[in-house]
């Protein structure tokens, strides 16, 4: 008896090390609720979004987008692939991303000006600036987190060779109760557990050259083009534009998962957002050829929450 409770209590402790979450494998990843590589439909957008830089959804059948050369925000029809109306505000810039907050769009330009669009929908909408001193450049991705009455703003600069934070990547709070910066990032992610990830699960990303002999390392850059919440999973998820990755991470700054787009369906992902009911769409700059949204339908069966 007394050998059979040792056993026991062996058995235990192997299982009980077992499902400590210690390292994540292909397994343990959680998978996301869509194929992303069976698109739902993909609409081929007008001449004038070629350079759409930021997307957001505004009800279930319109979202609203930017272009990178002006302050000009294109409401867009899904029912019928077309563009409905403009608000333009006659300023010339580069514009990468755009969040909604109920009546209020704000939009974001490369040197962190943030501009303010109250009442968006009339025609005397007020419109306002705020600088937001961020520390880095090339502000590209923004998306509005209510728990905490943030926009969520990421840079797409890195820290030079020589920092301490090189390897790391930020993503800030700028808070729209007093229309300032918080000055620690809300979210710091080590690109060393992202090289981790993309080794253990095998996902095919570009390598560092190294000598003949040595093992190579991942080089993915994770410079953040665009990022936004899942209206109900909560998850933040984000686009690499240059590496052609897809991040979803918990607010617990945990990556939870990863995945690399197709190149043929994905020329340029610059933006995304959700609709209420988790549907999921991801621009495409045009390139040499017409810009691209591709929708995707929310499909929970399709999440385990294994981890």
């Amino acid at each position: 008896m007394k050998k059979s409770r040792i056993f026991l209590l062996f058995l235990t402790c192997i299982f009980s090390f077992c499902d400590k979450p210690h390292k994540k494998s292909v397994d343990s990843f959680m998978r996301i609720g869509y194929n992303l590589s069976a698109p739902d439909r993909v609409y081929v957008l007008p001449q004038v979004l070629q350079e759409i830089s930021g997307i957001a959804e505004i009800d279930s059948s319109k979202i609203a987008c930017i272009q990178d050369e002006r302050e000009t925000v294109f409401i867009y029809d899904l029912n019928s692939s077309q563009i409905i109306s403009r608000i333009d505000c006659g300023y010339s810039g580069d514009y990468e991303g755009i969040a909604r907050v109920d009546s209020t769009l704000y939009i974001l330009r490369s040197d962190g000006v943030l501009t303010e669009i109250k009442n968006f929908k009339s025609d005397k909408f007020i419109r306002s600036t705020y600088t937001t001193d961020i520390p880095w450049k090339d502000d590209e991705g923004i998306c509005y987190e209510p728990n905490n009455n943030n926009l969520l703003i990421t840079p797409k600069e890195t820290p030079h060779r020589g920092s301490e934070d090189k390897d790391k990547r930020f993503i800030y709070g700028f808070s729209l109760t007093s229309k300032k910066l918080i000055q620690e990032p809300v979210f710091t992610i080590d690109l060393s557990v992202i090289d981790s990830l993309a080794i253990e699960n095998n996902i095919k990303v570009p390598m560092k050259d190294k000598k003949k002999g040595k093992k190579k390392d991942p080089d993915i850059e994770f410079r953040i083009s665009a990022i936004e919440i899942h209206p109900i999973t909560g998850r933040l998820f984000l686009l690499s534009s240059v590496d052609r990755l897809l991040f979803v991470m918990n607010m617990n700054n945990e990556i939870e998962y990863m995945e690399r787009l197709n190149p043929n369906l994905f020329k340029q992902p610059e933006g995304i957002t959700f609709m209420k009911n988790g549907d999921m769409y991801i621009s495409n700059e045009g390139k040499k050829k017409s810009a691209t949204l591709v929708r995707f339908n929310y499909r929970p069966a399709l999440i385990s929450n294994k981890r």
